[in-house]
């Protein structure tokens, strides 16, 4: 065909080309986000990196794709790209020469993909990074032969996560090659044995190996570490080296949710401000060390193979030297243990503690005189223990001054020191919860001569914000009780009986949150409480909501577990625009009368807290769930109980036919024969 012939036909098909050639050569560039020199293309359904992207980006994401291999060259059109994130793709393999023109690369994310598939292949490829700084290869099903290839002459990586993969044991050859190593995360492996694998990383400073299957720490010698968590282990034993003269720099210490029989032993000089031992099995033993008293009990214990060319070692039961250095400490978490006591100056060791945590042990008494605890001493939680009673003079507890939480709840206590609270004017946060303890009438408190008291008050303590006495078995309180202090939370909640209106007035302009669950409060004026956020009046047998609610402006509002059959249309109305959290569960409400809850569930900003577990009863005490409550249920039982009426009126009504027939009959019969002949024997016409 001549050419002259072909020129019509591609100036038809010109117009068309133009718009077909952008969409086929470069369709993922309107898939991605371009902000500066960032380039978004996450969930783009991405085989392969998009091209037509600007020349000078810097940072590409291509998060949640479906990328399988990382080719050669298809980063060549992005020389200045210094981070690249795949993670969570199906990336199988990059091949050898995929970085040859990405020297700039120093942040690479490779996190949740399949490269234990072609790790082999992949490790070429990383090798031409000479300036990868951070690598994550969490998520990708890789073991210890793997892990080692991968990471073989990365000498320039200093942030590296392994989480995530099937790592079971480290050697001094794992990390090796990573002398600038600062941040290593091996967090949720099968890890059982470590076995001189950081000894290479001489900068390594922070390290985590929570969620792992480690029996023991011994022989920690890592001078430079500022940050281990080791949390989430089997670990029985935590020894660091005696015989070193160097300062330790840890700061942070986490063994939590361990195993741990003893206190560790810390290092002889260091700096740890934080240690975390809660959920473990620590006691103290220096009971044991006279063996005076305890004749038939052990003083040694014996450690086993703890290292290979070292026989087994032998060390006393008690040896306060093994506490190591404790002085800088600030932060010391016990909960979840089983300490009895502290030995003798432990706490004296510790002169900057800010925060002392021993929720859940077995402390059966607490002398705060002789443990000498610091003036920084801000929070002090000894929840849920045994204590019956606690010792204090003035002299300690203005030493307390800067004590801002006291959290005493759930414990036997029936006697306090005398002026106990009030002796403490920093406190910001008071809970005995749960415990013998009362409220003194002002004559008490005024006349009382006694070092200890089994009532408490408040006089003075104008730092008091938040006041918690659940389950204390209160009956009246004072009148005077919270005079003068500005509370903006009062939790008063399992005292059944209590009477409380008159005492709480004062109250009127600060209070914020207010807790009477399960006091059997009935009619309660509220309209005071103006400032009111959250208010607690679950399981007290109400039936109705106090009118005076619906002048507040309340945030949160817990009526579980009453007797509610339904709330009205025009309270649901007021209450709706102001509410955030309501808790309904556990009322018998009524089926054919749900309007409040569509109502709520039509206003967006409320959260009905269990609302699938909320229910009704019909007619027939059957139960539903309102959320799925038929819109003909209440119908149906309408025209069930129309019936009911027919089947009881019918008989009435042929009962009083049957009567009115026989009534004529018998008294006359010549009147109804002669309606009979009137109507039934009419003359015909023929």
């Amino acid at each position: 065909m001549p050419v002259h012939r072909l020129t019509p036909i591609l100036l038809c098909l010109l117009p068309m080309w133009r718009i077909l050639t952008p969409a086929s050569s470069h369709p993922q560039h309107s898939r991605c986000q371009l902000i500066q020199r960032t380039a978004l293309c996450n969930n783009g359904k991405f085989s392969f990196v998009p091209a037509g992207l600007p020349d000078n980006i810097e940072e590409l994401q291509l998060i949640y794709n479906d990328i399988q291999t990382l080719q050669d060259h298809s980063l060549l059109s992005y020389p200045s790209l210094n981070t690249l994130s795949l993670a969570c793709n199906r990336l199988e393999k990059l091949e050898s020469n995929t970085f040859q023109d990405s020297k700039l690369l120093d942040s690479l994310n490779l996190a949740n993909n399949n490269l234990c598939i072609g790790y082999q292949v992949t490790s070429y490829a990383l090798k031409t990074l000479p300036r990868l700084r951070a690598l994550d290869l969490s998520e990708n099903k890789l073991d210890d032969e793997m892990v080692a290839t991968l990471l073989q002459n990365l000498t320039s990586l200093e942030y590296l996560n392994l989480s995530g993969n099937l790592l079971q044991r480290l050697d001094e050859t794992s990390f090796r090659d990573l002398h600038q190593l600062k941040e290593l995360d091996l967090q949720r492996n099968i890890m059982f044995e470590i076995d001189g694998a950081f000894d290479g990383n001489p900068k390594l400073q922070r390290l985590n190996l929570a969620f792992n299957y480690l029996p023991c720490l011994t022989d920690f010698h890592m001078t430079q570490l500022v940050v281990l968590n080791a949390s989430h282990n089997f670990i029985e034993w935590f020894i660091s080296r005696q015989d070193l003269n160097d300062t330790f720099q840890l700061e942070t210490l986490d063994l939590s949710d361990n195993k741990l029989l003893f206190f560790p032993f810390l290092p002889n000089q260091s700096h740890l401000r934080n240690l975390y031992l809660s959920h473990n099995s620590v006691r103290f033993y220096e009971h044991l060390a006279d063996n005076s008293t305890y004749l038939n009990s052990t003083t040694t214990v014996e450690f086993y193979n703890l290292k290979k060319y070292t026989s087994n070692v032998t060390v006393k039961l008690w040896d306060e030297s093994l506490h190591g250095d404790i002085s800088s400490l600030e932060i010391l978490d016990l909960r979840g243990n089983q300490v009895e006591y502290f030995p003798r100056r432990f706490i004296q060791k510790m002169p900057a503690l800010s925060r002392l945590r021993m929720c859940t042990n077995c402390l059966e008494t607490l002398n705060l005189t002789s443990e000498q605890f610091s003036g920084s001493l801000y929070e002090l939680d000894f929840s849920n223990n045994r204590l019956k009673q606690i010792f204090a003079d003035e002299g300690t507890l203005s030493a307390l001054g800067n004590l801002t939480y006291l959290n005493l709840s759930l414990n036997d206590l029936d006697w306090l020191p005398l002026g106990f609270f009030s002796s403490l004017p920093s406190l910001r946060s008071v809970d005995i919860s749960y415990n013998n303890i009362d409220i003194c009438l002002p004559e008490e408190a005024e006349t009382n001569t006694d070092t200890i008291s089994a009532c408490v008050d408040w006089k003075n303590v104008t730092s008091l914000r938040q006041l918690y006495l659940k389950g204390c078995n209160l009956g009246r309180i004072p009148s005077s009780a919270f005079a003068g202090l500005p509370l903006t939370h009062l939790e008063l909640s399992d005292n059944p009986g209590l009477i409380v209106q008159e005492s709480i007035q004062s109250l009127s302009r600060t209070l914020q949150h207010l807790g009477l669950g399960n006091t059997h409060i009935q009619d309660f004026d509220f309209s005071h409480f103006q400032s009111l956020k959250s208010l607690n009046i679950s399981r007290n047998s109400l039936s109705h909501l106090p009118p005076s609610l619906l002048n507040l402006h309340l945030k949160v509002l817990d009526l579980r577990d009453n007797r509610l059959s339904s709330i009205p249309s025009g309270q649901a109305n007021t209450l709706a625009p102001k509410l955030h959290t309501v808790f309904l569960t556990g009322n018998p409400f009524n089926c054919c009368q749900t309007e409040w809850f569509r109502t709520f569930e039509t206003t967006k900003t409320i959260n009905m807290v269990g609302q699938s577990y909320i229910e009704c009863e019909d007619l027939f005490q059957r139960t539903h769930r309102v959320e799925h409550l038929e819109p003909f249920l209440c119908l149906e039982e309408v025209e069930e109980s129309i019936f009911w009426y027919i089947l009881l009126i019918v008989p009435a009504c042929l009962f009083f036919v049957a009567i009115s027939i026989i009534f004529l009959l018998t008294f006359k019969p010549k009147m109804l024969q002669k309606s009979i002949k009137n109507k039934c024997l009419k003359p015909t016409s023929y």
